[in-house]
């Protein structure tokens, strides 16, 4: 099924949930390298946005991310010209969708949902394209070829970091099915995506270092 059709089958709630879950395993890429000091942001202003966008669904949750995106807007970032490296390009990406999750609070459309999960795996296909691009081999090239393989009717075409983001987008999916009120983000399930998406974005925190090493 689509990414389209599934979103179409669930409530704009449950939309939000399988957005924040996209967004997941993004924190750790996001904060492990540090931001730039011109850019005039506090690492803890982020941190705050990735804790309410786990919680589940609220008006004082939704309060305080509109909040704190007011207070991040602020920062010098938005009132710059930047010319980004590939890790600084991968954190404006995610700052932009942390913004769009703000957003998609105020007007709960499924395009900004869609915007949201669209970025996020764009971005793994974007960082498989320079590992793929690169004329070095990469540590892990074995054990991810063996991964893809295992998902080979899944994940067909896909590289290993997009693949690993849509098995979290499917797991999420499967979930939301079996919690019967649909609030994921309120459920024990919580803590299994929880750590499907940390080791993602563990795996991706890797590759990004890798990447440096390799010149880009």
């Amino acid at each position: 099924m689509r990414q389209n059709d599934r979103l179409a089958a669930l409530t704009f709630d449950q939309q939000r949930q399988v957005a924040a879950v996209a967004l997941w395993p993004w924190r750790a890429p996001l904060l492990a390298f540090g931001l730039d000091e011109a850019w005039g942001i506090d690492p803890s202003m982020l941190e705050s946005l990735f804790r309410l966008l786990a919680e589940a669904p609220s008006p004082e949750s939704d309060q305080a991310y509109r909040q704190a995106v007011a207070e991040l807007r602020t920062a010098q970032l938005f009132a710059s010209e930047v010319d980004p490296d590939t890790i600084e390009l991968v954190q404006l990406e995610i700052i932009d969708c942390l913004l769009t999750f703000g957003a998609l609070l105020d007007s709960p459309r499924a395009v900004e949902v869609e915007r949201v999960i669209e970025t996020a795996s764009g971005l793994a296909n974007y960082l498989d394209g320079l590992v793929d691009g690169s004329f070095r081999s990469h540590p892990w090239e074995q054990s991810h070829r063996r991964y893809l393989a295992d998902l080979a009717d899944q994940v067909s075409g896909q590289g290993y970091l997009a693949a690993r983001s849509s098995v979290i987008e499917s797991a999420c999916h499967d979930a939301l099915r079996s919690v019967p009120d649909g609030r994921l983000l309120d459920s024990a399930t919580r803590r299994e995506l929880r750590v499907l998406c940390e080791d993602f974005g563990e795996e991706v925190v890797t590759m990004l270092r890798w990447l440096r090493t390799t010149g880009y």
